[in-house]
């Protein structure tokens, strides 16, 4: 059932066998895996199935280094997956592997384990593993006017559906179901220790009106994202005073994003056409482009981590505000998405604008609802000439734009540090709770490693005769790769070990019975991917964990009471 919290008595919320809390990707994944088994769950969500006043001041944080955006971390049933674009690709094996050049790395679960749950995700519409193969968009590679032989460039593919998922529309109707509860306006805010126990008993959240409720539950499940997850158990402190899980100082720590930015255009030697490969197209579904990055090879003997680059062809309308807005109502209207996409399908048809993956300009994002058609069409209107000539090359067979130049368009992995962290900060929300506080930004080795792309790329393309890297970051004394990709990771990391960790293969907290952490925070590495892909696995191997416990001897039942009239058991 959907309840608004602030509606809900508390007395007549029953013992749930799992707490999810988050209603983002990771928290809906979980939810659809869950509910089959029959067990009585609920999700805590603090925004409601609309943008509300309250929730977009939830978004409140500090931070310093790399500026975090505040449309990344939105309040609302679905979560982050009301705003994201949809792209999607998946870790190689060296980027769960051990490597002894980037202090902190290796994952404890194999990569035959991961590749097998990626190939699950299809379920939720991602692409599958063949998607990105020979077999699927790598065979446009050979039909594009370049197709260069690298020597110490690997190519890696991304793609995005033409209708991102939006997990809070496809999943509401599970709690149509008696079974499973969602509560809307309800921001948890900590988790409460049964005395003498290593278990969690309870979780404490605000409605909106500002009302103190608490949810009961046998297991409960962190899914509130990257910086959330940190935030609830730093401020949980009833079990440790340093917060929960954080026995060893790690909750927190190793702070991972994706810093990104331009830097750097390849001029081509003779007019580029068509290039649908790198410079994007659609196709079969999805929208999709291969970027460049540093063989691992490489990697490994220069002692680097992952970068990669791609390249944005430059037309007369690239970065034009009103060319972005109207695939900005391209993209937000099913309809005419539909139809765009139904227009488009019967051939390969390469990406006019970068914006068509997504990439649009932050200020989108900051108006929303009705408003956001209304200012998104005065900036077509504004812009005629520009949006003529994008409709023109995007809708007319066969009107090919030729560029002479590509811009780099790049996205950095950043190894993991501990001193780039959460923590809380001396400012509080309108609930009274601590603020996050996030420091993070580049360290050396990230910034080399995208420094050595892109020597390697200028010498790869002179030597291949593609034409001339400019402007490329080795050369460059001003350092502009710091734009926050919205990819928050790392902050409770998987290990075996306490020391260096938060949760273990299974997610479950060390030192804690009951409570186990899902989404990008307990990346222990990052690659150089988009994360959902891989938080959706992870979630799937989590409820496979949890659907495999013996649900007949729950944890310490006793501890939590006696069930309230009309509560039943659990199965």
């Amino acid at each position: 059932m959907l309840y608004d919290a602030d509606t809900v008595d508390e007395s007549n919320i029953p013992i749930y066998d799992v707490c999810i809390i988050g209603s983002g990707p990771a928290g809906l994944t979980l939810a659809n895996e869950l509910v089959p088994k029959g067990l009585k769950l609920c999700v805590l969500e603090s925004g409601i199935t609309r943008k509300s006043a309250v929730a977009d001041s939830l978004r409140a944080l500090d931070s310093e280094g790399i500026r975090i955006k505040v449309h990344s971390r939105e309040r609302i049933l679905g979560g982050s997956s009301t705003t994201w674009s949809g792209l999607s690709s998946y870790l190689g094996e060296e980027d769960l592997a051990a490597r002894s050049w980037i202090p902190y790395s290796g994952w404890p679960i194999s990569y035959e384990t991961l590749r097998g749950l990626y190939a699950r995700t299809s379920a939720y519409d991602f692409p599958s593993p063949e998607a990105f193969g020979e077999g699927g968009f790598r065979r446009l590679r050979e039909k594009s006017t370049l197709s260069p032989r690298w020597e110490k460039i690997q190519e890696k593919v991304f793609l995005a559906k033409n209708r991102p998922q939006r997990f809070g529309e496809r999943f509401r109707h599970l709690f149509e179901q008696e079974r499973a509860d969602l509560y809307t306006g309800l921001s948890a805010a900590s988790l409460q220790a049964e005395p003498g126990t290593r278990h969690i008993a309870s979780c404490t959240a605000h409605t909106q009106s500002g009302r103190a409720i608490s949810v009961r539950a046998k297991i409960f499940i962190l899914a509130a994202g990257g910086i959330e997850n940190p935030r609830i158990l730093l401020n949980s402190r009833d079990m440790y005073e340093q917060g929960l899980g954080n026995e060893s100082d790690q909750v927190g720590r190793y702070f991972m994003n994706h810093p990104k930015g331009n830097a750097g255009v390849v001029w081509f030697k003779k007019p580029v056409a068509e290039l649908p490969y790198y410079f994007g197209c659609l196709f079969k579904g999805f929208a999709g482009y291969a970027g460049m990055e540093l063989a691992p090879a490489f990697r490994e003997e220069h002692g680097l981590v992952a970068a990669y680059a791609r390249l944005e062809p430059r037309y007369p309308w690239s970065d034009n505000i009103g060319v972005q807005s109207l695939i900005a109502l391209i993209r937000s209207s099913s309809r005419v998405l539909q139809w765009s996409t139904a227009l488009l399908s019967r051939r390969v048809a390469s990406l006019r604008d970068y914006a068509e993956t997504g990439e649009t300009d932050d200020s989108l994002h900051l108006t929303t609802g009705p408003w956001m058609y209304v200012v998104c069409i005065a900036r077509v209107l504004l812009h005629p000439i520009a949006v003529a000539q994008y409709l023109w090359y995007r809708l007319v067979p066969g009107a090919t734009p030729h560029t002479r130049a590509a811009r780099l368009r790049n996205f950095a992995e950043m190894a993991p540090d501990p001193e780039n962290r959460v923590t809380l900060s001396k400012k509080r929300d309108c609930f009274g709770v601590p603020l996050p506080h996030v420091h993070h930004d580049m360290g050396k080795q990230d910034r080399e490693s995208l420094k050595a792309l892109h020597h390697v790329l200028r010498d790869e393309v002179q030597r291949l005769g593609i034409g001339e890297l400019t402007n490329g970051l080795e050369a460059d004394t001003t350092w502009n790769i710091n734009e926050d990709a919205s990819h928050h990771m790392g902050t409770t990391r998987m290990g075996k070990d306490p020391q260096t960790s938060v949760v273990d293969a299974d997610c479950r907290i060390h030192g804690v019975d009951n409570v186990y952490v899902a989404g990008s925070s307990v990346f222990p590495t990052s690659g150089v991917v988009n994360p959902t892909m891989t938080i959706v696995a992870l979630s799937i191997k989590l409820a496979d964990h949890l659907k495999a416990r013996s649900w007949t001897e729950a944890v310490h039942d006793v501890s939590l009471g006696a069930a309230a009239p009309g509560e039943t058991s659990t199965p």
